[in-house]
């Protein structure tokens, strides 16, 4: 029996390497794996209903997923544990986790508290899942890591719109069946990294010997990384871009039904519109992947994070007046150039940073990036109960701060040679 499931094993592995492909493969996993990220919201009326929830209190509910990636991440950065052990391992028992957190959230929490607590944990589990994934993509395809990360996070994006979906098909379903089909979808992205496994190009760091000479802290390297230029200079133009990002995934759904969008398109609903607001980001990610080998990272990051400023400056001066078709293309527009940028930054920071560290860089820029949207998110939906969808104002300054940052920081090491 041993021997067949082996050679079962070894044909699903030739499978996923010689015929779907190895970045394909991580990223339809980082697909089923990221359901779990936004499950809650695509149920936030049945919450609202059901524990006598505000929209700020489902923000809060994302706000908990985000603060356990963010504590997840700068653990297994710091310790060195992301580039300790083999990104595969990480990434299957991250997914197992937290699908079954998240399956403890849709069928044993019973209020806003248990529930932020179960989300928490679905949010540290997370953190083994979305940076151990763009490891494995850099294990796998090490020469053209901005076009096959902008295949992962346009997976990450359409897992962020999955649950979107799942509550137009299941319209008449309970909201806990719902969150259980993106736990099983975890579950099935555990399988998929299972059986591929690491790349030929992983580079984990050596084990140290308890007593070595060498023992200085683990992150004590892994801040080194920030001394380098080009990282630097591409970690502040990505906190910029996550100041925007995960604040205008939230809110989209308030931002469709305080338009006239939803009485405009009723047969497609909030959550269908939602929907294709923020999975035609995984079409923008794909297009500046694409890009991205013909002009460069920076430039496709740079174009992506000016376009999405300028679509949040137009959102907050014409949601009012404009009528809703070029609004719903606006929204649209808004949504594919809001996530381009995120793999090439990434991108350029994995090419900056020693090859051994990757893991651990990649992971603290997501932590320290995931920290700054639990702000941003607080502060977007709480503004929006008090003014209305002029608190979109409030997203502008990312792009804005984030163009900057890359920008000086890159002036400034080309100066400096």
């Amino acid at each position: 029996m041993t021997s067949i499931a082996t050679t079962e094993a070894t044909g699903l592995r030739r499978l996923l390497v010689h015929g779907i492909g190895p970045v394909a493969a991580i990223a339809i996993a980082q697909l089923f794996g990221t359901a779990l990220w936004f499950s809650a919201n695509s149920t936030a009326a049945d919450l609202m209903r059901v524990w006598q929830a505000s929209e700020a209190d489902i923000g809060w509910l994302t706000s908990a997923v985000q603060l356990g990636f963010i504590l997840g991440t700068l653990g297994i950065s710091l310790s060195g544990g992301a580039d300790r052990f083999r990104a595969s391992s990480i990434f299957v028992g991250s997914a197992i986790s937290g699908a079954l957190f998240n399956l403890a959230f849709a069928w044993c929490s019973t209020g806003l508290v248990s529930g932020a607590a179960l989300r928490f944990c679905v949010g540290v589990c997370l953190a083994g899942i979305y940076p151990m994934g763009m490891k494995l993509i850099v294990g796998w395809a090490p020469h053209r890591t901005g076009q096959a990360l902008a295949q992962l996070v346009a997976m990450l994006t359409l897992g962020t719109a999955l649950p979107h979906a799942m509550r137009v098909a299941g319209a008449g379903l309970p909201w806990q069946l719902v969150i259980t089909a993106s736990s099983l979808l975890a579950l099935l992205g555990a399988c998929v990294i299972g059986v591929l496994g690491d790349g030929p190009h992983s580079l984990m760091k050596p084990r140290q010997a308890p007593h070595a000479s060498t023992a200085s802290p683990a992150h004590r390297s892994v801040l080194h990384v920030f001394r380098i230029d080009s990282f630097r200079a591409a970690t502040l133009g990505y906190f910029g871009h996550m100041w925007e990002l995960y604040a205008f995934w939230t809110v989209v759904s308030a931002l469709v039904a305080r338009t006239s969008l939803a009485a405009m398109f009723p047969d497609i609903g909030v959550s269908g519109l939602a929907f294709m607001v923020i999975g035609i980001g995984g079409l923008g990610s794909l297009v500046g992947g694409s890009l991205s080998q013909r002009v460069g990272s920076a430039r496709v990051a740079l174009a992506a994070l000016s376009l999405s400023g300028l679509c949040a400056i137009a959102f907050a001066l014409g949601w009012r007046t404009l009528s809703p078709v070029p609004l719903l293309g606006l929204l649209l527009l808004w949504g594919a150039s809001v996530v381009a940028d995120s793999p090439q930054f990434s991108a350029l920071a994995a090419k900056a940073c020693p090859p051994e560290l990757v893991g651990s860089a990649l992971a603290i820029q997501n932590s320290i990036g995931f920290a700054i949207t639990v702000v941003s998110i607080a502060a977007t939906t709480a503004l929006i109960e008090r003014v209305g969808l002029d608190a979109t104002w409030l997203l502008v300054p990312g792009p804005l701060l984030g163009l900057a940052g890359f920008s000086l920081t890159s002036l400034r090491a080309r100066a400096s040679r």
